[in-house]
């Protein structure tokens, strides 16, 4: 609390004479208490540490992370990674190339290379990337490695939501990776997932991959 003080100017009526009134004004100081306010930048901040703090719990409460699809993998009936939903928060390079909001091209990990190195070397490369790459801020969890096969979960830092991502090197295509990456709950992923998956794509191309195809 802080003391304020401010001029007021107050009137009274002068009743001398009778039916002849008077205005007799002055002008003092007055004193007044207000409360003092935080520089904005900083309040701005405590409204932001607190309303993360509020969408935290209401993640925690929700169980916001989603349930695991029963889905994933290479799909039996058809050797290749699933498609996907309808919903726009899902890309894969199983979809049909005409399909612009869930189509994704596959990885060469040997076109940008002069020496090609094997699936096992690649293998490892992809998975230094994952740990080391957090586009988003998402936490990266392996929850499945083969040999040409990887399941990544990414967990956002504030909702706790899940994206289920996968990684499939083809044994019929050669220096091929096919991937698929997709959010467990919503419609609506603001390209989360096309831009993770192209920060990967960056950070693989310093180590000789490329992409089959621009997006």
């Amino acid at each position: 609390m802080a003391l304020m003080a401010s001029s007021s100017g107050y009137c009274y009526y002068n009743y001398k004479k009778k039916y002849n009134k008077r205005y007799n004004c002055s002008t003092v100081p007055r004193i007044t208490l207000s409360q003092s306010q935080e520089p904005r930048d900083q309040t701005s901040r405590r409204e932001i540490i607190l309303r993360s703090s509020e969408v935290a719990v209401i993640g925690a409460i929700f169980n916001l992370s989603g349930k695991k699809p029963e889905y994933l993998g290479v799909q039996k009936n058809q050797q290749a990674l699933a498609l996907c939903p309808a919903t726009k928060n899902c890309i894969s390079t199983a979809e049909n190339i005409s399909d612009l909001t869930h189509y994704a091209p596959p990885w060469n990990y040997n076109r940008g290379r002069k020496k090609p190195v094997s699936r096992e070397v690649a293998l490892e490369e992809l998975l230094q990337v994952i740990k080391s790459t957090k586009p988003d801020r998402s936490t990266p969890r392996l929850v499945e490695k083969k040999d040409d096969y990887v399941h990544v979960e990414y967990e956002s830092p504030v909702l706790g939501l899940v994206d289920d991502v996968e990684f499939w090197f083809p044994p019929e295509r050669d220096s091929i990776v096919e991937y698929r990456s997709a959010s467990r709950l919503g419609n609506f992923d603001f390209d989360a997932n096309r831009k993770r998956i192209k920060a990967l794509r960056l950070a693989l191309e310093k180590k000789g991959w490329a992409s089959v195809d621009t997006f």
